[in-house]
């Protein structure tokens, strides 16, 4: 049998609550306060997760990747995690990229509430060892939780290192991916 309480406002402004019978306020109790605990206690808390990126060297000086664009062995890359107000240094990890020049960063706790970006330390190419200022760094989000979704492995932009001299086959890639617009006017 259901007890309906009348239509008046409890202490909370609400009278659907009182109107409630006894199992139904539990099962209303265990909706709101036992579900949730339950949900986040199988979350992988302790468990590492990967800061992933790739390390090429920029042949045409472009400031992007291009098909002339080739990827680094051996560069060395860091990752830094500043205090959001202080600004001091809470957290650093370093990674040398593989064969294909991606390197894999495991970090092993949240850092949510810190600014933390990746970082290029060194090229172990002699003509292709000056950063490109552009993409000398990227910014990385270290936290588990990304708009509601727990992600273990994070991809950040990739960072590239200039060669000392442009390939004499850039003109023609650039030209690719900025064509010349004289010759549509014409």
């Amino acid at each position: 049998m259901w007890f309906v309480a009348p239509e008046s406002e409890n202490q909370f402004g609400s009278a659907a609550i009182s109107g409630l019978a006894t199992g139904e306020r539990l099962l209303l109790l265990f909706a709101l306060c036992v579900l949730p605990a339950l949900v986040g206690a199988h979350l992988p808390v302790g468990t590492p997760f990967h800061i992933i990126g790739r390390v090429y060297c920029d042949t045409c000086h472009a400031g992007f990747e291009t098909t002339a664009t080739y990827y680094i062995p051996g560069a060395k890359v860091r990752l830094d995690c500043l205090d959001r107000e202080t600004l001091e240094l809470r957290y650093s990890s370093h990674a040398v990229t593989d064969s294909t020049g991606t390197y894999n960063i495991k970090v092993e706790d949240d850092h949510e509430d810190q600014i933390c970006e990746c970082v290029l330390e060194s090229s172990p190419i002699a003509a292709c060892e000056m950063p490109d200022p552009g993409r000398s760094r990227a910014s990385a989000l270290l936290t588990r939780y990304m708009n509601g979704v727990v992600n273990n492995k994070h991809i950040v932009n990739n960072m590239g290192f200039l060669l000392e001299k442009p390939l004499a086959e850039c003109e023609q890639v650039l030209k690719r991916y900025f064509p010349d617009d004289d010759e549509d006017d014409e």
